[in-house]
């Protein structure tokens, strides 16, 4: 038995385990019971039997199913142990600022999925584990008793079954191990995919995360079909190795009783009770088969729990480029010009914003200042064509933006440099978050954008600095780090347009006096759209539009 079997067993309560094995003590008794009855009944040609055997039958079944009930509390109760403990880890631990531990997306298909399957290894594998201790040894007891050369011949082949099970089980073990590693890089990865959505439409970086999710579920389903394969192949192995079993039992016994060296009732005993040995150790090898994801899962839970500094699992995936270290040479600035939009969401009686207009020159910085709630990230929203307005239309150089023309949107992404007000950073390097817009982008101009969007520094003191790998969302990092970060995302694609939803809220006095200083340099030559509450990023601004309500404020060209 292997470590982590032995340590989910050490889990289950040592009185379930007494209950259960009363119940399998039980149950074999009246194994034996039900199969001296039915002898009676046939050797004696005689009917008194049949009601005494008709409650044995009965009562195993009853038996079976306290023993069910017992086993599926238990399982309850460790699996509720388990997602306790693996609920209270923190997904990064922090040390001197390092990140660690398994990614959000994983951690909840462990929960789920993970911890699910233990069913079938706590419910079902264990108490068959427990009959097959108890039943056997009761059955061939008898058999003992009955006719010691078909006990002998039971004795010799009974070990034959765990030997097959245990060759052919530990490919299985092997092929479902690699099944649940997939099933969990799968469903971690697609769960910060959807997290980051957003930000992935704004870079463009859609179309290449479908791909590497369909290849992982590809890879998923490949590994599922050979370990179901292995599966039946070892169930057809247990069953002909069993019926062998039995067959070198029954022909001795057949030959017997044709020469009248044995009495019939002697003869039907060993042949009803022969098989009832094997029975327990050919439903053990089932059980184990459907229990094998629940024992990978319970290695991966009991690997974040045992690990003081879990070793990150980057879910997110960088496009693979040709490393020329070149990135698309930015267009020209363009104009762009809202006309008349009206947006509404679902649920909502007020419009996000109504009938807003607003031209920004090329090259010209303009600040959207208001109340929260008063529509200015909604604005962005429209701009970065990730908001279908309601009414109204965006015109970009004269061209009005179409959300329904996927082709034209993606281009107008490929010339934005977003900065959403809360945003995604992937479980990925530090480096590779801020390349997420430009893949190609070799480490100078990676810390090219890190030195201006003032990230440097705190980049500098992570334990591998640009190559520490961040926890989902950015954990390890405080939440003005992570706008910096995102800062120099932006920066990096040498977008002509920058969109910067409060790229400051999130910042110290010196981190928002450093950044602003260094505005002017990333906006340099580029038209900009800058949503800010603070004033320091207001000066920046070539001109500030005030929203109210989702309207233009009467103070709509006040310059900065």
């Amino acid at each position: 038995m292997r470590g982590v079997e032995r340590r989910l067993l050490a889990a289950v309560p040592r009185r379930v385990l007494v209950v259960l094995g009363g119940l399998a003590a039980a149950q074999a008794v009246l194994v034996v019971v039900q199969a001296e009855l039915l002898v009676r009944a046939v050797a004696g040609l005689v009917v008194w039997p049949l009601p005494w055997l008709a409650g044995a039958v009965a009562g195993r079944a009853v038996l079976g199913w306290v023993a069910a009930r017992v086993a599926g509390d238990a399982a309850a109760l460790v699996k509720r142990g388990l997602r306790e403990a693996l609920v209270a880890r923190p997904l990064c631990e922090q040390d001197g600022g390092q990140p660690g531990g398994r990614s959000g997306g994983a951690r909840v298909t462990l929960l789920t999925r993970g911890l699910d399957s233990l069913d079938a290894y706590l419910a079902g594998y264990v108490p068959q584990l427990v009959t097959v201790v108890v039943v056997p040894v009761v059955v061939w007891g008898r058999l003992v008793v009955a006719d010691w050369p078909s006990a002998l011949v039971v004795a010799v082949t009974v070990p034959l079954v765990p030997v097959f099970g245990a060759l052919v089980g530990m490919r299985t073990a092997a092929l479902t191990g690699r099944q649940w590693g997939l099933l969990e890089r799968l469903g971690g990865h697609f769960r910060d995919v959807v997290a980051g959505l957003g930000t992935l439409r704004a870079y463009g970086r859609t179309e290449h995360q479908s791909q590497v999710v369909r290849r992982l579920a590809g890879e998923h389903r490949r590994a599922t079909v050979a370990a179901l394969r292995v599966a039946f192949l070892s169930s057809l192995v247990l069953e002909l190795v069993c019926a062998l079993s039995v067959a070198l039992v029954a022909v001795p016994v057949g030959l017997r009783l044709l020469n009248g060296s044995m009495a019939l009732a002697t003869g039907l005993l060993v042949l009803v009770l022969t098989p009832e040995v094997y029975l327990p150790l050919r439903a053990l090898g089932m059980r184990f088969h459907a229990s094998a994801e629940g024992v990978a899962a319970a290695r991966a839970a009991f690997g974040v729990l045992d690990s003081p500094t879990p070793s990150p699992v980057p879910l997110f995936v960088p496009p693979s480029v040709p490393a020329t270290g070149q990135v698309r040479v930015a267009d020209r600035a363009p104009e762009i010009v809202v006309e008349d939009v009206t947006v509404r969401y679902p649920g909502r009686e007020r419009a996000a914003l109504h009938r807003v207009s607003l031209r920004i020159a090329p090259g010209e910085r303009v600040a959207v200042a208001g109340p929260s709630g008063a529509g200015k990230s909604t604005l962005l929203l429209v701009v970065a064509g990730l908001v279908a307005p309601s009414a109204g239309r965006v015109l970009v150089d004269g061209v009005e933006l179409d959300t329904g023309d996927a082709q034209q949107v993606a281009a107008w992404r490929a010339r934005l440099g977003w900065v959403p007000q809360h945003p995604h950073l992937f479980a990925a390097s530090v480096a590779d978050n801020i390349a997420l817009g430009a893949p190609g982008a070799d480490p100078r101009r990676v810390r090219r954008a890190a030195r201006a969007a003032v990230a440097e520094e705190f980049i500098a003191a992570l334990p591998e600095g640009y190559d520490t790998v961040l926890g989902e969302g950015g954990a390890g990092l405080s939440a003005g780090q992570r706008q910096r970060v995102a800062v120099a995302r932006a920066w990096l694609t040498d977008a002509p347009v920058m969109l910067w939803d409060e790229p400051t809220a999130r910042l110290d006095l010196g981190s928002e006096r450093a950044l602003v200083e260094a505005a002017g340099r990333l906006l340099a030559g580029r038209t900009a759209l800058l949503v800010a509450h603070r004033p320091a990023l207001l000066g920046v601004a070539d001109r500030v539009v005030r929203l109210r309500q989702g309207r233009v404020h009467s103070g709509e060209g006040v310059a900065a």
